[in-house]
């Protein structure tokens, strides 16, 4: 009941007018001014003082004089309940300032029967009376607020737990219990009354203290460590987050808003494919650089990765203007900053219109193309499957196509691990994609009004070289982009589930957005003509443990058949239309080393030019017409592993088993 009555009382006191409080908080300022000069006449006088003749007038000064410097300081426009360290400082000025001029006012006044000294000792008393109100008031109304939600412990004592601390001081959902801390010799001392503890007693102190969230305050902490650390949370039924790297904490932005969800690649289990940056500018550095499909998840950070490079001028191509708008904002953002000095110029234009596109290359002249623009959702294209080879086959044809004819050095084109053996179109239409670049690049004669290769080039018996150097990129699926599990999961989990996974055992390859960014541009530098590069992406990972990792990773239990009281259920919903078990990233099973270690060339079979260009006339042909049948006999022709709706091949089903 007493905790009820305080807490009515508290309420009480914050409905108060802004007024009100402010003449409360003067008016016992005021009260302990005069308090304060009454202990100082006792102690000076070394008796039970009680004022009479002019000692009445230090009495008034104390109020007259201390009023009007704290007000103009700002002590009455604070808010008490978030009164922090900065506050208390400014109260120690303000009274400095006051106690200055009470004692420079008694030595100029000199009045009979008060001490000199009076003026140091009132200050003294009354500023050790204000900081301890304004200290015991904040703590009566913080520990009469609601208990906080969540129980915290911090992973990392040093500079970033220190400063996470403090930044908690006036936090209302966080309350701090304990540090961890991989150093030994930290264990058992403490963090601003905080104790630290050892690695291997989280679970006992995660048990005993009631902890409910982990922040891994460990911005400069090794990949490997951090995830070593992540495994050795998971057990344990706590929520797991992350602070912003160390720039953001040198700045002093860090607040708890700034508490995220583990990162994608923490999720991914494994450390990024680190980037060869003097190989991603080799092509990059001082040119005109453009990039198809700029406001989509890798087109964006295509653009990113190409700006901090030192790119020239980017041109960024979207056909959705506020994809387009989101992106070019956030790049010109960086710049107004000085962190990339690249020109910016974004194109509303659509790579289904080739005398768009090709007018734009002809004004701007880019050395490299890196087309991203695609329709990539399975069942998406899977029910528009006409647009869906409209714009992967012949948006990249008119590109490539552009290309040749403007003298473009370098052309790259986003595919990926979806076009091997394909059950889908989406697959498909992005493996022809790859046959156009393949044909292109081992062409003998010109396809369309190319330019010549070089000046031999007009000698009869010279064959004709591709004036533009072609290559593709394939990979998995990418973390966190639009359409990726991740975003969904997460939505998944904080509506309190289920998570819908469409079948127990589907497996998929997965990387990072800058990882597959980076991979794209490296590729591109090392490209001969027609490769077809992927990435040494490691084991596969299935979705549902992804899933189960996310659940345990959230502080919360799977529910199942074993756990039938866990937090969330994971439910599966059968594959999607053209949806595999497996993905491969690769066709043939003789792929080549390159300078980088972890990246690969593919060794496939392609099309001549002129059988590919017939069987193009007749896919679209039926895409125009909107023939199913058609379109479907086509791609199975021109891509042999096209199996739709098929399940995989046993021996893949087998290997990823």
């Amino acid at each position: 009941m007493q905790g009820l009555d305080d807490r009515a009382v508290l309420q009480h006191i914050l409905s108060w007018p802004r007024s009100t409080k402010r003449l409360f908080v003067a008016a016992l300022d005021a009260g302990m001014g005069l308090f304060a000069m009454w202990v100082a006449f006792t102690l000076r006088l070394d008796t039970l003082h009680w004022p009479e003749g002019k000692q009445w007038i230090a009495y008034a000064l104390a109020p007259a004089l201390a009023f009007p410097i704290l007000m103009n300081l700002g002590l009455y426009r604070a808010i008490f309940r978030y009164t922090g360290i900065q506050a208390l400082l400014t109260t120690g000025k303000a009274v400095a300032i006051y106690g200055a001029v009470l004692l420079l006012t008694l030595l100029i006044g000199k009045w009979e029967g008060i001490p000199r000294s009076v003026g140091i000792l009132q200050p003294v008393i009354f500023l050790l009376l204000v900081g301890a109100s304004r200290s015991l008031g904040w703590l009566w109304l913080a520990g009469r607020t609601a208990a906080a939600p969540h129980r915290l412990l911090i992973y990392g004592a040093g500079t970033a737990g220190a400063q996470t601390a403090a930044g908690l001081v006036s936090a209302r959902s966080y309350h701090l219990l304990a540090f961890a801390d991989d150093d030994t010799s930290k264990a058992g001392r403490s963090i601003n009354g905080v104790r630290v503890y050892a690695p291997e007693a989280l679970p006992a102190t995660v048990q005993r203290l009631g902890i409910t969230d982990v922040l891994l305050a460990l911005p400069s902490v090794p990949r490997q460590r951090r995830q070593q650390i992540i495994e050795s949370l998971r057990p344990l039924p706590v929520r797991i987050r992350t602070l912003p790297g160390l720039t953001d904490l040198a700045s002093g932005k860090v607040t708890v808003t700034d508490f995220q969800d583990l990162d994608i690649e923490d999720l991914l289990g494994r450390a990024p494919v680190a980037p060869d940056l003097p190989l991603m500018q080799q092509h990059i550095a001082g040119q005109v650089v453009l990039v198809t499909g700029a406001g989509g998840s890798i087109g964006s950070e295509l653009c990113r990765q190409l700006a901090q490079l030192g790119a020239t001028q980017l041109l960024l191509v979207d056909h959705s203007e506020f994809a387009l708008y989101s992106i070019h904002q956030e790049l010109q953002a960086l710049a107004h900053q000085g962190v990339v000095q690249t020109q910016l110029t974004p194109l509303l234009a659509s790579v289904n219109n080739p005398q768009r596109m090709a007018e734009l290359c002809r004004l701007h002249r880019p050395v490299c193309i890196y087309h991203a623009a695609a329709y990539k959702h399975v069942p998406m294209v899977e029910a528009n499957a006409a647009e869906g080879i409209q714009n992967n086959v012949f948006g990249t044809l008119n590109m490539v196509r552009v290309a040749l004819e403007q003298g473009v050095g370098h052309f790259v084109l986003v595919s990926t691990d979806k076009a091997v053996r394909p059950t889908n179109v989406m697959g498909a239409s992005k493996r022809v994609a790859e046959l156009v670049l393949q044909a292109m690049a081992h062409a003998t004669l010109p396809p369309f009004s190319a330019p010549p290769a070089g000046p031999q080039a007009s000698a009869t018996n010279t064959p004709w070289r591709s004036p533009t150097r072609f290559s593709m990129v394939r990979f998995g699926n990418v973390l966190g982009s639009s359409g990726s599990v991740i975003p969904l999961f997460r939505q998944q989990i904080a509506h309190g589930g289920p998570i819908t996974v469409t079948h127990p055992e589907v497996t998929r390859y997965f990387m990072t957005i800058p990882e597959a960014a980076q991979l794209v541009l490296q590729a591109g530098a090392m490209a001969e003509g027609g490769d077809v590069f992927v990435l040494d992406m490691g084991e596969p990972i299935r979705i549902r443990e992804l899933a189960e990792r996310m659940v345990t990773l959230a502080g919360l239990t799977v529910r199942d058949a074993q756990h039938p009281s866990g937090d969330i259920a994971i439910t599966f919903t059968g594959l999607r239309p053209g949806e595999k078990l497996y993905e491969e990233l690769l066709i043939g099973d003789n792929p080549l080393p390159t300078a980088h270690p972890r990246i690969l060339r593919a060794q496939e079979e392609r099309f001549d030019w002129a059988t590919l260009s017939a069987l193009l006339t007749r896919l679209q042909a039926a895409a125009l017409a909107n023939d199913p049948d058609g379109m479907r006999a086509l791609l199975h022709t021109l891509v042999p592993g096209y199996q739709p709706d098929q399940p995989d091949p046993p021996e893949v089903a087998a290997q990823a088993a």
